[in-house]
């Protein structure tokens, strides 16, 4: 029998997932009005996406005055890279469904129960100057400089964000800042035709492996170095980086 392949990076699933957690900003587009920036949005492993808008808005108003339906809408998400590179934007997400107005009485216990996993500031003002809304999500599609992929809500039930979604921008920003001899040795894996000329950044770290950006003068590209085995924590995940830097001619490339 043969084997399967390594995974040599995160499906679908796990992208949306961790481009969710990672993104700073969200625009909820309903019917009939322009989009609507969210100060919290929460995925959820049951299939929704917990999201805060003004109370007063035009959102909270629509989404209220539909009842138990609910509205059809769209959320886009923007996953921003934590360093200063001149296409920042690393990936974006569109989440399709019908969102539904939280009551008044279940606000402080969604948020309360949402900060558990996601203490993000804002909670604080549900229930003042924001309301809560869920988003049940039908279908997601994530973008970026590889293409776009959809799923469907069960298969998002059965993904999780990488475990390592909530360092990952502390890595970078190290390795950027302090460890510029580790992106060099890194970036020796690449074709010499496309370092000639460009500026290369650590642009994602998951359980699979590195991905680089490459600035060159024509385009930007970005490409994959995959882990030989999938990091389990962070020493692991410490050692497989290590050891692609010390071996910069062992294991494939991924162009994306």
């Amino acid at each position: 029998m043969q084997e399967a392949a390594p995974l040599v990076a995160p499906n679908t699933a796990e992208r949306v997932h961790s481009a969710c957690a990672h993104a700073e900003s969200a625009q909820l587009a309903l019917p009939g009005l322009d989009p609507a920036p969210t100060s919290v949005h929460f995925l959820r492993q049951c299939g929704d996406i917990v999201i805060a808008v003004p109370t007063h808005s035009a959102a909270a108003g629509l989404v209220t005055g539909c009842g138990a339906p609910g509205s059809p809408a769209v959320l886009e998400l923007t996953d921003h890279a934590p360093l200063p590179l001149r296409e920042p934007v690393r990936a974006l997400v569109w989440l399709r469904g019908w969102v539904h107005a939280v009551p008044g009485h279940a606000q402080r216990a969604l948020a309360t129960a949402v900060a558990e996993d996601h203490p993000h500031p804002s909670l604080l003002d549900v229930g003042h100057t924001s309301t809560l809304l869920r988003l049940v999500i039908d279908s997601a599609v994530v973008a970026d400089n590889s293409g776009a992929d959809s799923v469907c809500r069960d298969q998002l039930r059965g993904a999780r964000p990488d475990p390592f979604v909530a360092l990952e921008g502390a890595w970078l920003q190290h390795l950027h800042a302090d460890h510029a001899d580790v992106i060099d040795r890194l970036a020796r894996r690449l074709p010499p035709t496309m370092r000639r000329g460009a500026l290369i950044h650590p642009l994602a770290i998951d359980r699979y492996g590195v991905t680089l950006r490459v600035e060159a003068v024509d385009a930007d590209h970005d490409v994959r170095i995959p882990f030989p085995c999938p990091a389990d924590d962070i020493e692991s995940l410490s050692r497989a980086v290590q050891a692609l830097a010390r071996n910069p001619f062992r294991g494939g490339l991924e162009r994306i």
